[in-house]
């Protein structure tokens, strides 16, 4: 039996053409949605940043206003220019094996002798391909050794730059490596702060020396207070070689670069490594964590659009290690051991830490 008003229904409401019609656009629609959703996440930026004390990467000509004699063809090292060219093409397998085959966007460098060998390194090399920038400026180290930055400018846009002089109140003849501060927009909204360093070595003694580590502490203390009394939730990144551990009193006590607790200035990214067993600088058998990466508390709090996740990382590769003949274990590959050239690679190893976008 025929049933006219269900006809009626069926032909009226839910004509067959326009119903498949129907569901074709919401399912293309809903599609699309997630399509867009999808494309959202793959957009989400991320970039690493790194810092590497280079061991004496000096070039083989002689500047007549720093000590490099040692770093000469008739210095007590024999260094050459095949030598310089074989140390600039290290560092720029070290800095490419960090970055996983595309270098770090961030680079921070220390015992860097001139804006010479930063060109040789960034442009003569095939770093070329990349279009990174240098920052740098001459410091009054007696050897003449300074810190660098190497940057992306399609990650990290510059705004300015700066070398905060450390200037002894106790000995005004005694001189130093600069501290480098470079400020600059990243994912084209956010600024970051970027504070290089390499403080005053434990040469003579850790104790005698730790008062001029101390003071450096200090100095960089006041300039990140600086940034942080304008905005508490800046962004900061500090990285170095300090030649102390996160538990020396010059980074926990004077720094304040600790864990993420009102206590601290700063977040001391490698405060959970052990200098037992592993650290990026090895000493008559004794490793250390010298070389540090610490950011603001914002950073590790996610308050703005890119933070840290995680602990920093030593980059400790096979290729950059030796059996440590005298002590137990590995060595970092240096250049020299003492006196003798190995053709190594450094005496620290880098560390590293990655950012990523909200």
């Amino acid at each position: 039996m025929n049933h006219p008003t269900f006809r009626f229904l069926k032909s009226s409401f839910f004509p067959p053409k326009r119903w498949v019609f129907f569901l074709a656009i919401l399912f293309l629609a809903t599609f699309s949605m997630a399509q867009e959703d999808s494309l959202k996440q793959e957009k989400k930026e991320s970039f690493r940043a790194m810092f590497y004390n280079v061991e004496n990467y000096f070039d083989a000509f002689d500047d007549p206003l720093i000590d490099d004699s040692e770093y000469l063809p008739n210095g007590m090292r024999n260094w050459n220019y095949s030598r310089f060219i074989k140390k600039r093409n290290n560092i720029y397998k070290i800095i490419l094996a960090v970055g996983g085959w595309s270098p770090p966007a961030i680079i921070g460098l220390c015992e860097i002798e001139n804006y010479f060998v930063l060109k040789q390194l960034v442009y003569e090399t095939p770093f070329s391909k990349f279009d990174y920038r240098i920052v740098h400026q001459e410091s009054p180290d007696r050897r003449g050794i300074d810190v660098a930055l190497l940057f992306d400018p399609k990650i990290f846009q510059l705004i300015t730059h700066q070398a905060i002089p450390i200037n002894f109140p106790d000995n005004p003849e005694s001189k130093t490596r600069d501290i480098l501060y470079a400020q600059g927009i990243v994912f084209g909204t956010d600024t970051l702060h970027i504070f290089v360093n390499h403080w005053p070595s434990r040469y003579g003694g850790e104790l005698s020396s730790e008062s001029r580590r101390h003071f450096v502490a200090a100095e960089l203390a006041k300039h990140v207070d600086a940034i942080l009394l304008k905005n508490k939730e800046a962004n900061i990144l500090i990285m170095g070689d300090f030649n102390d551990t996160p538990t020396d009193q010059s980074i926990k006590e004077i720094l304040k670069a600790g864990d993420l607790s009102k206590e601290n200035r700063l977040v001391n990214l490698m405060r959970n490594y052990s200098g037992n067993l592993s650290g990026t600088n090895k000493f008559n058998g004794d490793w250390a964590i010298l070389d540090q990466m610490m950011v603001s508390p914002a950073l590790v709090a996610k308050e703005n659009n890119f933070f840290v996740e995680g602990d920093a990382q030593i980059f400790n590769s096979a290729f950059l290690m030796e059996k440590d003949t005298k002590f137990l274990g590995n060595r970092p590959f240096r250049t020299f051991l003492g006196m003798k050239y190995s053709g190594g690679f450094s005496d620290h190893l880098p560390v590293f830490v990655d950012f990523h976008e909200k």
